[in-house]
C-alpha cells in the first residue's frame, strides 16, 4: 500500500525556516519519511546539491518517498525543496562569515578557538531561527495571562528546570507571585491548587518530559491557563497547552539539542518577562525599586570588598 502523505502537509508553507520546521516535525514522520528528513538535516548543503535519486539512496528510500516528503512539507516537488534548503543553508553560511564549516562536527582535536566559533554560530543561528518562528501573538497572550494571574506555577525537569527558575526569579522580582517546581510530587500538589485566573507554564525542549506533562495537565484540569515552551509544538506538552511558545535549537557534537536550546528558551522567556513588566509597569517599577533597595547594602559591601581586593559572593540574584 502506498504511503499516505501526512495530514499536516498543507500547514507548512514554503518559507525561510524549512530546516527548523523539518526538525520540529521529525518525531511525527513515519520511518521512510523520517530517514529522508534526517539526511537533509545532517548536511543541508549536500542535500541541496543532490539529485532526488542521490538523496533517496543516501536515506535508504526511493525517489517516490522523497517526493512524498516534499509534499508533506507543502512543496509541489523536489526542485522547490532543494531551492528552499539551499537558500536557508547558504544564508546561514554567509551569516557565519565562512568562519566555520556549517554542519561540521566538533572533533576531539579541535582547538578552543574553533570550538568557540562553532558554539557561537550554532547559538546565534538557533536564536535567529527562534525569532523567525516565534508567534508574537502567542507571546502577547502568555504575557497578558501572567500579568493578570493570581499566581504562576513554572514546571521543568533537569536542564529545563534551570530555565524555569530563571523566569521565576525575574517575575518574583517585579511582584508576580510565582513558583518554580522541579520535583513532580511537589509540583503536582501545587498544580492541584491552581484554578481559573492562575497560570501554569511547562518548559521542555522535546515536549515529552512526562513529569512536566503531568504537572501542566493537572493545572489545566483545574482551569488554569497553560503555557508550553518547547521546540516541538505538536509534542504531548504542546498539544496539551492553551498557548505554545516555540523555540529552535542547532545540535553540535558533545552538545545535544536539548542543551543547545537553552539560549533560545531564555530569549523567549526574557521577552515574556519584559512584556509582563510592560503590562504592569507601575506595579513592576515599584516592586523593582523596593527589591533593589533591599539588597543595596550587600551590593555596597561587595563593591567595597572588591576595592580592598577581596571577593564576596553576590547576593540578590545578580
Amino acid at each position: 500500500m502506498a504511503e499516505q502523505v501526512p495530514s499536516y502537509a498543507t500547514e507548512l508553507a514554503v518559507g525561510e525556516n524549512v530546516l527548523i520546521r523539518i526538525r520540529s516535525l521529525l518525531p511525527e514522520l513515519t520511518g521512510a519519511l523520517q530517514r529522508v528528513a534526517e539526511q537533509v538535516l545532517a548536511d543541508p548543503l549536500r542535500a541541496a546539491r543532490a539529485t532526488i535519486v542521490e538523496l533517496a539512496e543516501r536515506s535508504g528510500t526511493s525517489p517516490a518517498t522523497v517526493t512524498r516528503f516534499c509534499r508533506a512539507l507543502g512543496f509541489e516537488g523536489y526542485a522547490e525543496l532543494r531551492l528552499a534548503v539551499a537558500a536557508e543553508a547558504g544564508a546561514a553560511t554567509r551569516a557565519a562569515g565562512w568562519s566555520v564549516d556549517i554542519g561540521r562536527e566538533i572533533l576531539p582535536t579541535d582547538p578552543l578557538d574553533r570550538v568557540l566559533n562553532q558554539i557561537i554560530v550554532a547559538d546565534a543561528r538557533a536564536i535567529e531561527s527562534t525569532a523567525a518562528l516565534l508567534d508574537l501573538d502567542a507571546v502577547d497572550a502568555a504575557a497578558t495571562a501572567i500579568a493578570n494571574a493570581n499566581r504562576v506555577d513554572i514546571y521543568g525537569i533537569g536542564g529545563s528546570a534551570l530555565v524555569g527558575a530563571e523566569l521565576q526569579i525575574c517575575l518574583h522580582r517585579i511582584g508576580v507571585a510565582s513558583w518554580a517546581w522541579t520535583e513532580v510530587h511537589l509540583g503536582l500538589a501545587s498544580s492541584a491548587l491552581l484554578g481559573p485566573g492562575d497560570v501554569a507554564l511547562g518548559v521542555s525542549h522535546s515536549g515529552g518530559a512526562r513529569e512536566t506533562i503531568e504537572m501542566l495537565a493537572e493545572a489545566g484540569s483545574h482551569g488554569a491557563t497553560t503555557i508550553a515552551l518547547t521546540s516541538f509544538p505538536r509534542s504531548p506538552l504542546g498539544e496539551l497547552a492553551d498557548i505554545v511558545l516555540t523555540t529552535a535549537a542547532t545540535e553540535i557534537a558533545f552538545r545535544p539539542d536539548a542543551l543547545s536550546a537553552r539560549h533560545s528558551q531564555l530569549v523567549v522567556l526574557d521577552l515574556v518577562y519584559v512584556a509582563v513588566a510592560q503590562r504592569t509597569h507601575d506595579r513592576s517599577h515599584a516592586a523593582f525599586q523596593r527589591t533593589a533597595h533591599a539588597v543595596a547594602g550587600h551590593r555596597d559591601e561587595q563593591t567595597a570588598s572588591r576595592r580592598r581586593g577581596r571577593v564576596v559572593p553576590t547576593v540578590g540574584g545578580e
